[in-house]
C-alpha cells in the first residue's frame, strides 16, 4: 500500500490550502503520524509567494507556522504523487478534475467532504474579507485536518 500523502489544493496557493496545510500538520504531528504534506493552486498568480500575512498571522495564533511555505501551481504529476487531493472549493474542483492524468492514484475531493455533515460545502475564500474571514477558514480547515487526521489512523 502506498504510504499516505497529502496535498491541499485552492486557488492561488496563499490562504486556504497553506492554511489547511499548517493545520494538518499541526494535528498530524500532535497524531505521531508521519506523512508527506504539501499546498498548491489550480493558478499561478502567486507561484513562489509565501501565504498571505493575514493567513500566516491567523495560524500562528493557533500554533502553526506558514511563513516558510512558498505558492507553487498544482501539476498532473501531483496525481501520482499524492494520495489524497483536497479541494477547497467546486471551481477548484473542476479546474484539478481537468488535469487528471489516466494513470492517476487518487482524485480530488472537496476537503469538507471529510467532515460529517459538510459533505459538498466549499471552504470559503477569505482573501477579500477581513480577520474573522480568516478566522472562518481557520475553523474549516482545523475540523477538516482533524476529520482527515481520524480517517488516517483508521
Amino acid at each position: 500500500m502506498t504510504e499516505p500523502a497529502v496535498l491541499f489544493v485552492c486557488l492561488g496557493n496563499i490562504c486556504r490550502s497553506p492554511m489547511a496545510e499548517g493545520a494538518f500538520r499541526a494535528a498530524a504531528a500532535a497524531a505521531g503520524l508521519n506523512i508527506r504534506i504539501d499546498s498548491a493552486g489550480t493558478a499561478a498568480y502567486h507561484v513562489g509567494d509565501p501565504p498571505d500575512p493575514r493567513a500566516q498571522e491567523t495560524a500562528r495564533k493557533y500554533g502553526a507556522e506558514i511563513g516558510g511555505l512558498r505558492g507553487r501551481q498544482l501539476v498532473a504529476e501531483d496525481f501520482r504523487r499524492f494520495t489524497h487531493v483536497l479541494v477547497m472549493d467546486h471551481s477548484n474542483l473542476a479546474n484539478a478534475q481537468a488535469i487528471v492524468p489516466d494513470d492517476a492514484i487518487t482524485q480530488p475531493q472537496l476537503l469538507l467532504d471529510l467532515v460529517p455533515g459538510r459533505a459538498g460545502a466549499a471552504v470559503a475564500d477569505p482573501y477579500y474579507g477581513g480577520e474573522e474571514h480568516f478566522e472562518d477558514t481557520w475553523a474549516d480547515v482545523s475540523q477538516a485536518a482533524a476529520a482527515l487526521v481520524e480517517a488516517l489512523r483508521r
